[in-house]
């Protein structure tokens, strides 16, 4: 086993009683020198003054929380810490990085951890170097507290929601590039002519119009009532006397919700008399926005169970039944401990890949648990199962059952028929029934609202019930495959501004109708016309591959883009080396399967064309340009 001792290392990071050290933290977005992925990179060392314990005893302790890594056979103390961080960056939520690499130096070992968030990723490997010292002094460790806090961190992030990790990592599986705009706000899918931008299930080929008006509930339903489909009776008020005179007309029982709002917030169904109505109305005007006038509406409540049918580019994809947070009795605890116990079930960690949320106690659930004369306090009995809410509101707790294989055609064809009428490219339906299997024309039947950006964790795991793969459906929409995502890259290791605009006039003179972006240390261009250069160089990869008119692009990576801030995009078309160095031979790498490898040494020319090589020597005089500009013909192929 190889030991890498720090003994001509200053301690660095390392406490007095530390027996590791790490180091020199490095993120690239991605492909790097280490990994053909976004990663962070660091170094790890043993203090040359102190003994760390034998490998075993930390795989033993480590092996207690990660069974599946005690058997494994490890090279070196550095190696058992990549493993550990790259199995505790999945923050058991089951996060798909799964990569690192260890490369060892005379005094150090550089660990390369597959990262999507940098800050999250950091964290993790502090975490996991404290767990290490702690194991050698025989200390305890508060893993499960320090996990959550972690889980947490990820959660606060960009990627942390539930819809966007879930489409993120759809996209990941499927080769479809994707990123996210920090400015903005937005995550890109695709790259130049072929990107799309969004936040969560809006994209911006959406109707901004159709998107708004789906959020003015009482408009809406006006709009689906002139169409034939089923909405509950109902009117919008302005203050209690008003919402009390319209439960009176329509009569008892009856749903209270703000005209503007969303996750079920300051919704209370199944009202039944003028006290509970006022607390209700109150409930539904503390959920207004600040800058909202007070709108409310008072509608009949239909009895029966809640759903949601989904709809992704016009056609029904998905159902699921939502049923409020409910906990079932031992005979022992409160319902407050209840609670509790239930918010430690694995399933209720609340993180992007977990079926159910905590369930939240707010003044609505204790209202609730009033009318049923019980308190947080109350000892339930045995098997009994008490509802906390009478919304099934499933950020707040509740579960989903998935419903799809049971859902009447003709309530497809509703659902269908409503979603023809929005441009929008998901379109969640809730409605109220007894049974999604029988038909809306036959039942009692309701719409209660339309949701333009609905999340999709739901229905890709359901509490109860098969998974129904939502983010492929939304996906396929935009991009048949991760080919359909990409445009053509051609990548250079070394490229004069001379010869970059010799290369884009060549293509251009076989077909002028593209838009071709380049890129070099020294320029940025858009065909011939020069660009704002900026000093962050991957900046300028970015703001060419965002581009909604590009046909293709061309860049640069010499070593030292490569050695500070990796590749930003994965896989090239073609790739050009100029008598490379070990470097940025990486290039060769981070292909397709078919694509074009152009290497020059000195006079030497190897190509590497659809698993086929040629070899020959430039003959005397013959610039090495000639070479690949006959291969960009492929480009066009590709395009």
């Amino acid at each position: 086993m190889v030991l890498q001792k720090s003994s001509e290392l200053v301690r660095i990071n390392a406490r007095r009683t530390d027996v590791f050290d790490i180091f020199n933290f490095k993120h690239y977005l991605g492909p790097n020198p280490y990994l053909n992925v976004g990663a962070l990179a660091f170094d790890f060392a043993l203090i040359d003054s102190r003994e760390p314990l034998p490998i075993e005893d930390y795989i033993a302790r480590i092996g207690d929380r990660y069974p599946n890594l005690r058997d494994q056979t490890y090279e070196s103390y550095a190696h058992l810490f990549g493993q550990v961080v790259s199995e505790a960056a999945k923050l058991d939520m089951d996060l798909h990085l799964n990569r690192w690499s260890a490369k060892p130096y005379p005094n150090l070992t550089r660990i390369s951890i597959q990262s999507l968030h940098e800050r999250t990723t950091r964290e993790v490997i502090y975490f996991v170097w404290d767990w290490f010292e702690a194991i050698t002094q025989d200390e305890d460790f508060a893993f499960d507290e320090q996990l959550v806090r972690l889980q947490d961190r990820f959660r606060a992030s960009v990627y942390g929601g539930p819809t966007v990790y879930a489409l993120l990592r759809t996209a990941y599986e499927k080769g479809i590039p994707a990123f996210y705009l920090w400015e903005e706000g937005l995550m890109q899918y695709g790259l130049g002519k072929n990107h799309v931008r969004g936040v969560a299930t809006t994209f911006n080929c959406d109707s901004h119009l159709d998107s708004e008006f789906t959020t003015r509930k009482d408009d809406c339903k006006a709009f689906l009532k002139t169409l034939g489909f089923p909405v509950p009776e109902g009117s919008i008020v302005f203050s209690e006397k008003e919402a009390l005179a319209a439960a009176r007309e329509i009569g008892y029982p009856v749903a209270v919700k703000p005209v503007v709002g969303h996750k079920g917030i300051g919704v209370t169904a199944d009202v039944q008399d003028s006290k509970e109505l006022v607390s209700a109305y109150n409930r539904s005007v503390a959920a207004i926005p600040e800058n909202q006038q007070t709108r409310i509406i008072v509608e009949k409540s239909i009895s029966g169970s809640d759903f949601r049918m989904l709809c992704v580019n016009g056609r029904f994809v998905a159902a699921t039944e939502r049923r409020p947070a409910s906990v079932v009795g031992d005979g022992y605890l409160t319902l407050a401990e209840l609670i509790r116990q239930e918010n430690r079930k694995p399933a209720r960690l609340d993180t992007p890949t977990s079926p159910m949320s905590k369930i939240q106690i707010d003044e609505a659930m204790e209202l609730y648990l009033d009318e049923q004369r019980l308190s947080l306090d109350s000892v339930i009995e045995k098997g009994r199962t008490v509802y906390l809410r009478k919304v099934a509101n499933l950020s707040a707790g509740g579960m989903s059952i998935d419903a799809t294989p049971t859902v009447h055609d003709d309530n497809i064809i509703l659902a269908q028929d409503i979603a023809q009428h929005f441009q929008l490219t998901c379109l969640g339906i809730d409605v109220i029934t007894k049974s999604l299997a029988e038909s809306w024309k036959s039942s009692n039947f309701a719409i209660l609202e339309i949701n333009a950006a609905p999340g999709v964790l739901m229905h890709l795991k359901p509490s109860v019930g098969e998974s129904v793969d939502v983010p492929s459906h939304i996906l396929e929409t935009f991009f048949e495959s991760g080919t359909d995502a990409r445009i053509p890259i051609i990548t250079f290791n070394k490229i004069s501004v001379e010869e970059l605009q010799a290369t884009i006039d060549h293509i251009l003179l076989q077909n002028s109708n593209l838009t071709i972006g380049a890129v070099c240390r020294d320029a940025v261009f858009v065909n011939r016309s020069k660009k704002v250069l900026s000093k962050d160089y991957n900046n300028n990869v970015q703001t060419l591959l965002r581009h909604p008119k590009l046909d293709l692009l061309i860049a640069e990576y010499p070593e030292e883009i490569l050695e500070e801030q990796g590749i930003f995009y994965q896989n090239s078309n073609i790739v050009v080396l100029d008598n490379p160095t070990e470097t940025e031979m990486i290039l060769a790498r981070d292909v397709f399967d078919g694509s074009t490898v152009v290497i020059r040494k000195g006079n030497d020319i190897s190509v590497r064309r659809k698993g086929l090589i040629e070899d020959y020597t430039l003959g005397e005089d013959e610039p090495f340009t000639r070479v690949y500009l006959k291969e960009t013909g492929a480009i066009l192929e590709v395009k």
